[in-house]
């Protein structure tokens, strides 16, 4: 499997290859979390890893711990070559090999959790060739349901989580969260340009918060990758 250490900023690279690799949805998806300084994160179906590392281009503001969760091991040992070669920090950022219906991470020990799920069910949506590619893409791994039942399951009481869809999962979304017991709080949707539908569909939801959602500008990409699910 070819791999390729691609720069994010200065000192820092991250590790991809042509299975596992990264779109605008996860760079998106990873400014949309903004998290803080003190912050104990888990990035769930992390994949090589982006939706987190971003985070690390300015290490003082950037979470004290993450734990980048990821059920195919090609994907962990890419991020865990980022660690040795790419500059990320071995003593703030974890590669967790393991699958998030059975996560043995602490419950209620996480202020922000994310995740770029898939995007289809299962069989569903166009047929990747390469394995790794259809297991982000389908929901062969997990459901959304499983997502933010496990999303709910780490954050402590007030904890966010973030997460990308496209928009015509946005209603499934939305449920699935007030379901697993996170008020969605905040919302933004993305488009490629100012005529264009939107194709991304960012959503936060909070434990133990009262029902108040914001809607905030729709974002218009200007030059990223359009790569990803």
């Amino acid at each position: 499997m070819e791999e390729k250490l691609e720069p994010l900023g200065p000192g820092l690279g991250l590790f991809i290859s042509r299975e596992h690799r990264f779109g605008a949805d996860a760079l998106l998806l990873s400014d949309f979390a903004a998290p803080r300084p003190r912050d104990r994160a888990c990035d769930l179906c992390s994949g090589c890893g982006i939706v987190a590392a971003r985070w690390f281009l300015h290490p003082d503001t950037a979470p004290v711990r993450v734990e980048a969760v990821e059920l195919q091991p090609a994907a962990v040992a890419l991020m865990e070559r980022s660690v040795g070669e790419g500059g990320l920090p071995a003593g703030r950022f974890f590669p967790v090999l393991a699958d998030l219906r059975a996560l043995e991470l602490p419950a209620g020990a996480y202020d922000l959790v994310t995740c770029n799920p898939p995007y289809f069910p299962e069989g569903a949506g166009r047929p990747a060739q390469q394995p790794g590619r259809r297991l982000a893409r389908q929901e062969g791994g997990c459901t959304l349901q499983e997502v933010c039942r496990a999303a709910a399951r780490l954050l402590r009481q007030r904890g966010r989580f973030c997460l990308c869809l496209p928009p015509r999962r946005l209603a499934e979304g939305l449920a699935a969260l007030e379901e697993a017991g996170l008020t969605p709080k905040r919302l933004q949707l993305a488009q490629h340009r100012v005529d264009s539908a939107p194709f991304l569909a960012l959503l936060e939801g909070r434990r133990g918060a009262r029902p108040s959602l914001a809607v905030l500008p729709t974002q218009v990409l200007t030059g990223e990758r359009s790569e990803g699910k």
